[in-house]
């Protein structure tokens, strides 16, 4: 009997010897799913570190805290279930160490596709990650105070416009007639109006308005031909009257406009200095015969070499001998800036930076920019404020007084000061 007992002891004690106790299950199970949680949560701090554009620096303050936070329960798990494996054979289980919070991003050579030689290792769950998760695109304060400061500059503009308008035109129809929209281009795809105003980069925009309508794939392709006689773009007068209000009450109506005198010579320039089979025989012959005197058979058979003095008394004069010319008419004559309250107003002076921050306002294709090269002309100096002070030096006071005159509505809607200053 006392041998039965001293047996069922001896089993007993094998049982309570061989079972570890259930805390120490727990304590390692939840060491083990604490791990697996940490490795995930580093894996999504890799991936968010990847994606982020080069110079974006991470400050890791509370995440770095909470980081640590978590190592300190990771480490103090580990350490109890280290205890336990001494006395069970278990395998210890060492805590990882957690990435450092702050990356210094190294800028791509030409030739490499990523920016952080350490984001070279991409395992399967990053590209996982990286097809399920959304792109960080973080703004930046300077582009953000970029974006304030042009749409201010925007408002302004406008109200501007809007003051003029009330202060002399208060008085004019309200009717949209197809005359007053004759000179706009539509792109319905992106819902874009945009009035053309010669000589102020109305030639680089046709490509761009182009382009956003799927006609080509870059403003480079697009010459000078295709860009002014091939009818690639419609104008808002050959809609029907309904078309043409739906479009004006709902599309992103633009205007790009120039200080008037700069835009004058440099429409003297490109049409009256160069080569011109049109500008010269319509133009030039009849300016010619009435402006100058004892001109010579050649000149008055060619109508080549106008003169800025001759020029000027042509635009200057009631009774031209010819009509008008899109390329030195107002703008504000052009594009009836009181009529169809523009969404946005543009000017040559700041052409670059107004134009993209349209087209992005658009949702145009990020690749696509406003192009910076010279269509007409291209050996050619631009016109500068430079170049325009020497024309008019050419004139006296009266003929510069009536000159500012001529454009005296554009340089008020659009605030641009007196070019000299015994104008008044």
């Amino acid at each position: 009997m006392l041998f039965v007992d001293f047996l069922r002891g001896r089993r007993r004690l094998r049982v309570s010897v061989c079972k570890p106790p259930c805390s120490f299950w727990f304590l390692l199970l939840f060491g083990i799913g604490g791990l697996v949680l940490f490795i995930h949560l580093q894996d999504l701090s890799d991936m968010v570190l990847q994606q982020a554009p080069a110079g974006v620096k991470f400050r890791g303050t509370t995440q770095s805290r909470q980081c640590s936070q978590f190592s300190e329960v990771v480490g103090s798990v580990s350490a109890r279930i280290n205890h336990h494996s001494e006395e069970s054979d278990v395998d210890p289980i060492s805590p990882m160490q957690l990435p450092d919070s702050q990356w210094k991003r190294q800028a791509a050579t030409p030739g490499s596709r990523e920016h952080d030689p350490g984001s070279q290792r991409v395992t399967k769950r990053h590209r996982k990650l990286l097809k399920t998760s959304p792109v960080l695109r973080p703004h930046t304060n300077s582009s953000l105070q970029s974006s304030r400061r042009l749409s201010d500059v925007q408002e302004s503009r406008r109200r501007i416009v809007r003051e003029v308008c009330g202060k002399y035109r208060s008085n004019i129809s309200r009717t949209i007639t197809p005359h007053l929209v004759s000179r706009i281009y539509v792109e319905d795809r992106h819902k874009l109006l945009y009035c053309e105003v010669p000589k102020a980069g109305c030639s680089n925009w046709k490509r761009v308005l182009m382009v956003l309508a799927g006609v080509a794939n870059s403003t480079r392709e697009i010459n000078h031909v295709a860009v002014h006689y091939d009818n690639h773009l419609k104008r808002l007068d050959s809609f029907d009257r309904q078309g043409i209000t739906k479009r004006l009450e709902t599309y992103t109506k633009v205007l790009f406009v120039r200080e008037p005198m700069e835009r004058l010579v440099s429409a003297f320039r490109d049409k009256f200095e160069s080569p011109n089979s049109y500008y010269h025989p319509v133009f030039g012959k009849p300016i010619i015969s009435k402006y100058r005197v004892n001109a010579s058979q050649t000149a008055l058979k060619t109508g080549s070499g106008v003169t800025f003095r001759e020029f000027i008394h042509y635009l200057l004069d009631v009774h031209r001998p010819v009509g008008m010319d899109i390329h030195w008419e107002a703008a504000d004559q052009l594009c009836s800036p009181c009529h169809l309250h523009y969404d946005f107003i543009g000017k040559v002076e700041t052409l670059e930076e107004d134009a993209n921050f349209l087209l992005r306002k658009i949702g145009a294709p990020e690749n696509l920019s406003y192009p910076s090269f010279k269509d007409g002309n291209p050996k050619a100096a631009r016109t500068s404020t430079q170049i325009t002070q020497h024309y008019f030096s050419q004139l006296n006071a009266s003929e510069r007084q009536r000159a500012y005159d001529f454009y005296y509505m554009d340089y008020l809607m659009f605030n641009y000061s007196k070019p000299y200053k015994d104008l008044y």
